[in-house]
């Protein structure tokens, strides 16, 4: 692969798309790997005369090693992003991505908790005493009351966080912006927190979130401090930080959100993205009828 060519690609990614430093690190990955395979299959190191019978001999090679038919899609994207930015250059015309199919991906409904799991996470399970404790909860609390990703809580800042107003202000993919309203316990417990915080000798101020060395988080932390709570209040199989972001989105959904609003919230590009959380509540109807109506 040519160095400039990709260089020029992953600027192209970072500044004009303005993709994450996870999928930029995922779309180089993807390329070098279709190298290689063209390199074995076909004795060709040229990313830039591909035509569609190659790029359809290494996805069939990719089904035989069982990938998911998500990675596949991912792998599908990182290719059409690359074709796209050489005609964009003008090194090519054509886009050999454009005659392949996206592959059909199984239906699975988000995992969330129910009500009374979440009374129990935030009212019954007892934290830690101290600094760490505290950040565990405000963990907990801001996932499951913001709905926000994982990543943007790592970089959450104190100035994000707009005390008059209630709101919290979240930067998400693309480096889009939304706001999202907070309740004013929640705005309490992070007042009392950065009251603690201060108190260290050292903390990291541009950050919200600090470890009890002063550090800021990183993301094995906030994996490990939702996976801990959530086992003793759930007994759901995933018990990641995306669990708390589908158990906002369900709960609203359940007590009678616009499905509009919920989208805005989650910070989705399109509303296709949110109607998956309808699959859940027509699946929590049916439970209903079935449990109570005298022909369910």
């Amino acid at each position: 692969m040519d160095d400039e060519k990709l260089t020029g690609f992953i600027h192209y990614l970072q500044f004009e798309k303005r993709y994450s430093a996870h999928t930029i690190t995922a779309y180089k990955h993807d390329l070098e790997q279709f190298k290689a395979y063209l390199i074995s299959a076909f004795e060709s190191s040229d990313l830039v005369a591909v035509s569609h019978f190659q790029l359809r001999s290494w996805l069939a090679s990719l089904k035989e090693e069982e990938n998911t038919p998500k990675t596949l899609n991912r792998k599908i994207s990182s290719l059409n992003s690359w074709y796209k930015f050489l005609k964009k250059q003008g090194i090519t015309d054509k886009n050999p991505v454009r005659l392949l199919h996206a592959q059909k991906l199984p239906t699975r409904l988000p995992s969330y908790l129910k009500e009374k799991e979440t009374e129990f996470l935030f009212n019954e399970l007892t934290f830690p005493e101290g600094f760490a404790g505290s950040t565990e909860r405000l963990i907990c609390e801001l996932l499951y009351a913001t709905g926000m990703r994982r990543n943007e809580l790592l970089n959450l800042k104190e100035a994000d966080i707009e005390w008059s107003l209630r709101q919290i202000r979240i930067l998400g993919k693309g480096n889009k912006e939304r706001l999202v309203p907070v309740s004013t316990g929640l705005l309490d417990s992070m007042r009392d927190y950065l009251t603690e915080k201060r108190k260290m000798e050292t903390y990291n101020s541009s950050v919200l979130l600090n470890l009890a060395n002063g550090q800021p988080l990183y993301e094995g932390y906030i994996y490990r401090t939702v996976k801990k709570y959530l086992s003793s209040a759930t007994t759901l199989k995933k018990k990641s930080p995306h669990v708390l972001r589908h158990t906002f989105a369900t709960h609203l959904l359940n007590n009678g959100a616009n499905i509009q609003a919920i989208k805005d919230l989650l910070g989705h590009s399109s509303l296709a993205a949110t109607q998956i959380y309808t699959n859940n509540n027509i699946s929590q109807l049916k439970e209903i009828h079935k449990q109570n109506h005298p022909r369910g």
